[in-house]
């Protein structure tokens, strides 16, 4: 336990607070012993810390770049990224040892962790702490806002007078902890393109971005 604290660079007060945002449902279903409700309150902490680190670091840029920004530093790929840099994956609790690893369990560790935070110390100042340790580094990495492929493509779309791109869902695989979806995008009658993501927002951002590259929109 000292360890983990050690890592986290945060000693609980309330230790079973600490097990119960590492404990995953598989273990058990009582929502006062698993992560699934400290998840839920660190979503919405993580979420308020973020814009407000992007708010005050970029003061200049648009509503629209911050959103991109925004959406980047909070998806579960993101927060797992974080979770993994922690070391701590092997103090998580599964019954299954297959999904320790998932991005989907480390994301939500990692904002049950920020919930136990907070309420262990009554502090929304200690999980800004927490917050802005780990994701200001992110947030330093990037010098431009993400790419949005999909606004990029109805720009160059606009620019070659070709009809609004469609989208459409083609397939959906996996559990509902962890689906995966395939989604076509058609741009008139003569391109297609095919996007794979574990959300239909980011098939349809894979998709946009095949299409982009097949029509020579980016070099990538």
């Amino acid at each position: 336990m000292n360890n983990l604290e050690q890592r986290l660079d945060y000693i609980f007060r309330d230790k079973n607070l600490l097990i119960q945002a590492l404990t995953h449902s598989s273990v058990t279903a009582d929502i006062h012993r698993n992560y699934e409700r400290l998840e839920f309150l660190g979503d919405r902490i993580l979420g308020v810390m973020v814009a407000d680190m992007l708010c005050r670091t970029f003061v200049d840029e648009p509503e629209g770049n911050l959103a991109r920004r925004f959406v980047q530093l909070v998806c579960k790929e993101t927060v797992a990224e974080v979770v993994r840099q922690l070391d701590i994956i092997p103090f998580i609790r599964v019954a299954n040892d297959e999904v320790r690893d998932k991005d989907n369990v480390l994301c939500d560790v990692g904002e049950a962790l920020i919930a136990a935070i907070y309420i262990d110390s009554q502090s929304l100042e200690t999980a800004r702490n927490f917050v802005e340790r780990w994701w200001k580094p992110l947030i330093d990495k990037k010098s431009q806002p993400p790419k949005d492929y999909k606004t990029l493509l109805q720009e160059v779309a606009a620019q070659r007078k070709l009809d609004v791109p469609s989208y459409a869902i083609i397939d959906k695989k996996g559990p509902e902890h962890a689906p995966q979806f395939e989604v076509s995008v058609m741009l008139g009658q003569g391109y297609i393109a095919h996007g794979i993501g574990s959300s239909k927002k980011h098939a349809e951002q894979e998709a946009a971005h095949a299409l982009l590259k097949t029509l020579g929109a980016i070099d990538e």
